[in-house]
Parts: C-alpha cells; sequence; structure tokens
C-alpha cells in the first residue's frame, strides 16, 4: 500500500517550464532519499535529480544541471521537480521513486516507484 503518485506533467512549448509533484503515502518518506528519473520512448531510464532525507542535500545529471530544481517539502513525503527551459529532448515519462540509501543515481537502488506522469515539450 506505500505508493507514489506523480503529477504536473503536461504538453509544454520548449523554452516553457513545467512543476512536476510526488506524493508518497503509505509510510513516512521523511529518511529516504527521493528522486526523478525520465524515460523516453526506445530509450533507457534516465537518472535526473535526486534529494536527500530532510532535503539537506541534492545532486542532479549533467543534462538537467542549472535548469531543474528538485526540493521536497516539510513533511518530507513530498517531492517537486520545477523544470526550466525545457526542449524536445525532455520529452519523456517521468518517474518518481524512493530510496533508503543517500543519493544514489542507480535505478536499481530505488524501492519505490511511481507510475510516470507524461511530459511532452514541442519544437
Amino acid at each position: 500500500q506505500v505508493r507514489l503518485v506523480e503529477s504536473g506533467g503536461g504538453l509544454v512549448q520548449a523554452g516553457g517550464s513545467l512543476r512536476l509533484s510526488c506524493a508518497g503515502s503509505g509510510r513516512s518518506f521523511v529518511t529516504y532519499t527521493m528522486a526523478w528519473f525520465r524515460q523516453a520512448p526506445g530509450k533507457e531510464r534516465e537518472f535526473v535529480s535526486a534529494i536527500s532525507r530532510y532535503g539537506g542535500s541534492a545532486i542532479y545529471a549533467d543534462s538537467v544541471k542549472g535548469r531543474f530544481t528538485i526540493s521536497r517539502d516539510r513533511a518530507g513525503n513530498t517531492a517537486y521537480l520545477e523544470m526550466n527551459n525545457l526542449n524536445p529532448e525532455a520529452t519523456a515519462v517521468y518517474y518518481c521513486a524512493a530510496a533508503e540509501r543517500v543519493l544514489p543515481n542507480d535505478a536499481g537502488r530505488y524501492e519505490y516507484w511511481g507510475r510516470g506522469t507524461q511530459v511532452t515539450v514541442s519544437a
């Protein structure tokens, strides 16, 4: 019954912005790393960003560094991804994940996953 549910995806023009949300339920995630991955058609799932337990630290893939910002709320059960200056290469299904380990970037280290939200960026 532990769930992560993403929201906020949609269609946006190149150069625009979107804010994704990930709501956790069924347990506390305050001591868990929360992260975002994405997967485009025909491609492997790739790491985007992660934020540590209590929100003290964050890491980003080089491809999004400087344009995306990850955050989480006070309770620690909701994570966000602010995406700015989007380009068509950002088109993908974006997945939220949670891990007991500290800031992994390997999808195999994450215990919990959402079902994804579609982001489409038009040229």
